[in-house]
């Protein structure tokens, strides 16, 4: 809660000022001055502000840059950096007498804001026009601007401009140029190149570069170049770490979490809030639950995205009794839940099939909480009705919806109509999205697979033809597993990898022993019109099967498999990755693109229930 400054000590500090700055003493000015600075930082109010502001213009400190600086800086701790915008840049403000100090403080301003940040680029044309000259202060706090509105031309001409005032050699400006371009659309590759043309690196430049990366999606390459971060000896700090964490929870690389948890222990790198609340996403995330809820008991500070992270993390698993008690606990501990809490909990009830508990939260948000459910809510509990194969109430659920429901929302439909077998009522509602969307291939590949259930081969393949025609393609299923510190991907009959002999060589073993074993493949997953024995060929060669071949191949016998795939996993791989757990005495735990699977002597932690 804020207190203004008593009336009392403020009219007192104004009559002083008010006394010195009326002498023509220099020595009483310069007291005023200082003293109608102190004036500045004692203001805690816009209230207080706007009595400032009345006084420098009574005394005649408006043409005085060093109070304007400081009247712009407290307005921005006050957020009220708009206001000091308009009286700084009125039409009888003497812009002439403004130096860079006071222009740097108010693109800083700007810069700092959430949706401002035009603003400051504006403040720096006018900088220009007033020929003030920007130094190595202005441009880290322009391209901070231009990296939160991520206009990679506007970077670009900001890039220019350094150039030509000659501060590329000023690794505070570099640091920051690196930092923007790896913020703009299709500026990675920019950024790059500043980055490599840097003499002189320290942690600031590796960790832009790395969450660059990781942010494009391209966490191998922010994993190569920690690794080359190490080799040059740049010692990381905490953000580099969590970067790093965030490139081994996109990859699923649990033994490379691990190392990185060793190196955060090794160079004692502060274990921030935010460091551990990485740490407990890439352990969860990486098939660890249990490590990560060990990583969240030791935490003596918490915030509400470490609660988040575990919710989130048990739901993933499976652990929907878990994820129940820890939101419990949480408001036991008079920690206030948002809605990215409640995400993660009717996630956990929807995974877990907790459909009446899930009803009871959605309820609970809005009636004790406050919390007026996002379509993401809306989307968690359509997705639990359909998993527990509740179809028809799903939709009655999505008629009676106040917002509109987005295309996730009709596909988590489409897709329970296929798997439950509503499939008129699926084609339905998925030529309506190919309306709706007919730029969408994902659409497409969902009518054509209900086409495919229904045993309609002319009708998919007119699909196909047409998703040919508009050039879409459907986005392939592919497998990561992390052997030996090196991440390898699979895609479905992948003869890309040099050991693809021995690999394939496995696959027909894997199938003689499941086979032996009472395994009976479920071709009607294959949306193919081809007969039952290319059919089960097509099966055998699905990317989670060539991973497990491979991790069979090059890991000691009965190590844990770890495996992340892109797609949800289908009924025959989840069938066969049972028997396989069984067969060769493995633990298989496997990510698919919304849950773990924890296989073990012949079944799976999700209970056949995904």
């Amino acid at each position: 809660m804020q207190y203004s400054t008593p009336k009392t000590k403020l009219s007192i500090l104004l009559r002083t000022i008010t006394t010195s700055a009326a002498t023509s003493s220099i020595y009483q000015r310069a007291a005023a001055e200082h003293g109608f600075l102190t004036l500045i930082q004692s203001c805690n109010t816009f209230s207080n502000l706007l009595q400032v502001q009345t006084q420098i213009l009574k005394l005649g400190f408006d043409n005085n840059p060093l109070i304007l600086t400081k009247f712009a800086s407290k307005s921005s701790d006050l957020n009220s950096i708009d206001y000091a915008h308009c009286f700084l840049f009125s039409r009888y403000s003497n812009t002439y007498l403004y130096d860079a100090f006071l222009f740097n403080t108010i693109i800083k301003a700007y810069a700092q804001t959430g949706n401002l940040k035009a603003k400051a680029l504006w403040v720096f044309n006018l900088m220009l026009g007033c020929k003030v000259l920007p130094n190595n202060f202005t441009y880290p706090f322009v391209l901070k601007a231009c990296a939160g509105i991520g206009d990679l031309n506007l970077g670009m001409s900001v890039h220019g401009l350094l150039l030509k005032f000659g501060f590329d050699g000023n690794n505070h400006v570099l640091n920051t140029l690196v930092h923007m371009y790896c913020s703009c659309n299709g500026g990675i590759e920019f950024g790059r190149k500043v980055f490599d043309g840097m003499t002189k690196k320290d942690s600031v430049p590796w960790s832009a570069m790395i969450g660059g990366y990781v942010r494009l999606g391209r966490s191998n390459d922010a994993v190569d170049l920690f690794r080359q971060m190490q080799m040059d000896g740049v010692c990381p700090d905490e953000i580099t770490m969590v970067a790093v964490l965030c490139a081994c929870t996109d990859l699923g690389a649990l033994e490379l979490g691990r190392w990185v948890e060793s190196l955060i222990e090794k160079e004692r790198v502060n274990k921030s809030v935010e460091l551990n609340n990485a740490l407990i996403d890439m352990f969860a995330k990486c098939g660890d639950v249990d490590k990560a809820l060990k990583l969240f008991r030791t935490m003596s500070k918490r915030s509400i995205v470490s609660w988040t992270s575990v919710i989130v993390g048990l739901a993933m698993h499976g652990r929907g009794s878990q994820a129940v008690s820890l939101f419990h606990e949480m408001i036991r501990d008079r920690v206030v839940p948002d809605d990215v809490v409640f995400i993660g909990l009717l996630s956990a009830c929807s995974h877990s099939g907790l459909v009446e508990k899930g009803k009871e939260y959605f309820d609970l948000m809005r009636k004790d909480f406050g919390i007026l459910p996002k379509i993401e809510h809306y989307g968690c509990m359509v997705d639990m009705l359909c998993r527990a194969g509740l179809v028809r109430e799903a939709v009655e659920f999505v008629k009676k919806m106040p917002i509109e429901p987005n295309s996730i929302v009709w596909r988590t439909l489409i897709n329970a109509c296929r798997t439950h077998g509503e499939l008129k009522l699926g084609e339905s509602i998925a030529r309506q999205l190919v309306e709706n969307e007919p730029m969408h291939e994902a659409n497409y590949v969902l009518l054509s697979n209900i086409y495919a259930k229904m045993f309609h081969w002319e009708k998919k393949i007119n699909i196909r033809e047409a998703m040919d025609k508009k050039g879409m393609r459907k986005i392939p299923g592919s497998t990561m597993i992390e052997v030996n510190n090196k991440i390898y991907k699979f895609v479905a009959g992948d003869m890309s990898h040099n050991q693809y002999k021995e690999i394939f060589e496995m696959l027909d073993e894997m199938g003689r022993k499941m086979k032996r074993a009472g395994y009976v493949p479920s071709t009607s997953e294959v949306m193919l019109d081809i007969d039952e024995e290319d059919k089960e060929d097509n099966l055998n060669r699905h990317s989670e099967k060539l991973a497990i071949a491979f991790a069979l191949i090059n890991t000691p016998p009965g190590t844990p498999i770890r495996i992340v795939k892109n797609l949800r996993v289908c009924t025959d791989c989840h069938s066969a990755t049972k028997l396989i757990s069984k067969i060769y005495h493995r633990e298989i735990i496997a990510r698919d693109r919304s849950r773990f699977h924890h296989f073990k002597d012949g079944s799976c932690s999700c209970k056949d229930f995904w």
